[in-house]
């Protein structure tokens, strides 16, 4: 199965860049235009091997993924994706024919963010794509807050280290001073 790509577009809002899978040309065709009109840069891939090079190759804001395609299923990509310290945290909405609710409990315990039974209102995606995207920098903030917090702790523990280490030597001399005390008061009372 080939790759479509769409160019990706530089969107003017700064929204996001959205990588789109899905099997069915004609569905990435109308994903494109449409999400391409809500502000977002979208790049549209056919075969879901290829989206997975491309999403360890780039950063994306956020994968819309089918569940349903013949090479590798969308499941399966899911897997993939949070099996990667790279791409574990991209937030992928998986959507689908499938309207029972077997589809939903697959797509969420596989690893989903979100789920979307076609065919959808495109208003309701888009809804939906914010609040992804929302979350998603929120996260991102809480990650790069934790790993400044974790420098921090790292800095102070080295400079704690620091101090112990003065402190033993300051102490080691302190009772050096004490010892050459006690001798020359010992030697002063003899004497």
């Amino acid at each position: 199965m080939d790759t479509f790509l769409a160019a990706p577009l530089v969107s003017a809002s700064g929204r996001g860049e959205i990588i789109v899978v899905d099997d069915s040309r004609t569905n990435l065709s109308v994903m494109g235009l449409r999400l391409t009109r809500m502000g977002y840069a979208t790049v549209l891939v056919a075969d879901p091997l290829a989206a997975l090079d491309m999403i360890q190759a780039r950063r994306f804001d956020l994968m819309i993924l089918d569940m349903t395609m013949p090479l590798m299923s969308g499941i399966s990509v899911l897997g993939e994706i949070r099996a990667s310290p790279i791409t574990r945290y991209l937030p992928v909405l998986m959507i689908t024919a499938r309207s029972d609710p077997g589809a939903a409990i697959d797509a969420l315990t596989g690893g989903a963010d979100d789920h979307v039974v076609k065919p959808f209102d495109f208003d309701m995606l888009g809804a939906r794509i914010e609040r992804l995207l929302d979350r998603a920098r929120t996260l991102e903030g809480l990650r790069r807050a934790n790993a400044a917090l974790d420098a921090r702790i790292a800095h102070r523990a080295v400079e704690l280290s620091e101090v112990r280490a003065e402190l033993a030597e300051a102490e080691a001399a302190h009772r050096a001073l004490q010892q050459q005390f006690q001798a020359l008061s010992e030697t002063t009372w003899r004497g």
